[in-house]
């Protein structure tokens, strides 16, 4: 019953998440659309800073709240349950409304000196309100995934991208919005909006849930204790997310810069981060989704294993997760490789994007590797580990942008190479850590046979390309698609077979 369990909730939680990733992917599409090269690059400037705030008001929260929910409801104490949701409420709005007054004041200098855009003021401030509505959901996601109901968060994460596309799309129509600083204004104002919804159906469906279980009560804690034991788990996620994130966002800031230096123009530097990062991106690491909804399953489950002291099957898992990551990576890769330009019309209607992606899609093998030893490292509890490994490749990620992106026969083309080289040495890090814990066996003869498939799925994927015609370009790009995933399905059939024999 806890292996069905624990598929169950894999396959719930990868189909929410993908159906909030096509949604993503839509509303990339969307925005692509609406605000161009430009205001794409304009948007991707104003979203570090938002994320940087939003991991320092709850990084960590959803883990933590998580956590101690998950331990009451296995014992039943709902009073302390309850009691710990409503005492990180309160902490949680006071800290959110002190960084958010913060935020709102020093806007103006943000947009003036670093990111050196006057145009992102007012988008500086319409996401103000999000940054409250963000902590406190934090909250009630992390207890609906405490009670192990992950439907509630996961569907209403489904409706606020939903309710995000039709206000965007509304604002733009009804004002008739046609300048880029307008406009990427509007796309903020659907993203404060779009948490003040999620945040109102997260509290309706809790105090639903709540009172389910009023009247089973044991000795109750102080609020003092409740939130000491909340802060200690979430103040360490937060201090890595938190540092990973200013390097992250200082990464992306200095990007239209160096291009500038490169000797592009501003506005030619903001179309080209647009359509790398904006568009050349969101398709290559779109299956990145299934990697993530495998690392949050993995974690607990990892957990459960060393708690039973059943090595073999931790170390069983952890090869399986893995090995899923890097075929679903090279799947990516290859497709992107053989159909790069039809994709970006596919997707965005242009046949511009071809080279970013199939230089981004290089990454993909390794970045997809890499994400999923993150769920593993944080079920062995190499919090530590994690943090170090992702300071290292952030620092590292920094300083090859910054000299790549200036050289002039490089410029945007920086941006692929530093992934690559990230991607990699990324993976060896964790690994390596991963490998101080338990053993893993990396086989020989599946990596052959992998790479055998891989070039074969290659030149099946080129015939079909010039076999079909492009008169049916949507049923053409379809087919290929799936059949470069099929990699997967072929790889696990022949390696069992040879492990049988």
């Amino acid at each position: 019953m806890i292996k069905d369990n624990f598929y169950r909730d894999s396959i719930i939680l990868t189909v929410s998440n993908l159906t909030a990733g096509i949604l993503r992917f839509m509303f990339s599409i969307l925005l692509s659309k609406k605000l161009g090269a430009e205001g794409m690059g304009l948007y991707s400037l104003v979203m570090p800073i938002y994320d940087l705030f939003t991991c320092l008001i709850c990084g960590g929260m959803v883990t933590a709240i998580s956590k101690e929910a998950s331990a009451y409801y296995g014992i039943n104490d709902y009073g302390n349950l309850n009691k710990s949701i409503h005492t990180a409420l309160v902490f949680d709005f006071i800290w959110a409304i002190l960084i958010t007054i913060l935020v709102f004041l020093f806007s103006p200098y943000i947009s003036t000196y670093i990111i050196k855009d006057t145009r992102t003021l007012y988008s500086l401030w319409v996401i103000c309100p999000a940054l409250i509505f963000v902590a406190l959901s934090s909250i009630y996601k992390g207890y609906f995934y405490g009670i192990s109901n992950v439907k509630v968060p996961a569907i209403i994460d489904v409706v606020e991208k939903f309710v995000r596309m039709a206000i965007i799309l509304g604002l733009i129509n009804y004002f008739a919005l046609k300048n880029v600083t307008s406009t990427v204004t509007a796309t903020y104002i659907s993203l404060s909006i779009g948490e003040l919804i999620s945040f109102i159906l997260l509290f309706i469906f809790y105090e639903k849930s709540k009172n389910k279980f009023r009247g089973y009560r044991k000795k109750a804690e102080g609020r003092a204790q409740l939130l000491f034991n909340i802060l200690v788990v979430s103040l360490p996620l937060s201090l890595n997310g938190f540092l990973n994130t200013i390097i992250s966002a200082l990464s992306t800031l200095i990007v239209p810069r160096r291009l500038v230096c490169a000797g592009l123009e501003y506005t030619a530097s903001l179309a080209l981060i647009g359509k790398f990062s904006g568009m050349a991106m969101s398709i290559v690491f779109f299956p990145f989704i299934i990697v993530m909804s495998m690392a949050t399953i993995l974690t607990p489950d990892i957990s459960k294993s060393i708690s039973k002291n059943d090595y073999n099957a931790l170390e069983h898992r952890i090869m399986e997760v893995i090995k899923i990551s890097f075929l679903l990576g090279i799947s990516t890769m290859i497709i992107c490789l053989c159909i790069g330009d039809s994709l970006g019309k596919l997707f965005f209607d242009r046949y511009d994007l071809g080279t970013y992606i199939r230089l981004a899609a290089l990454s993909a093998p390794f970045m997809y590797m890499s994400g999923s030893t993150f769920g593993i490292l944080n079920g062995l509890g190499k919090q530590k580990s994690l943090l170090v490994n992702s300071v290292i490749t952030s620092i590292l990620q920094l300083i090859l942008l910054y000299i790549l992106l200036g050289i002039p026969s490089i410029n945007i083309l920086g941006y692929g190479i530093t992934l690559i080289i990230t991607s990699v040495i990324s993976f060896i890090l964790n690994i390596n850590a991963i490998k101080k814990s338990c053993y893993l066996e990396f086989s020989g003869a599946e990596l052959l046979i992998n790479i055998c498939l891989s070039i074969f799925l290659y030149f099946i994927l080129k015939i079909l390309d010039n076999a079909l015609p492009n008169s049916m370009f949507i049923t053409k790009n379809v087919v290929i698609i799936a059949t470069g995933f099929s990699l997967i399905f072929f790889s696990f059939f022949l390696t069992k077979k040879s492990k049988q024999v």
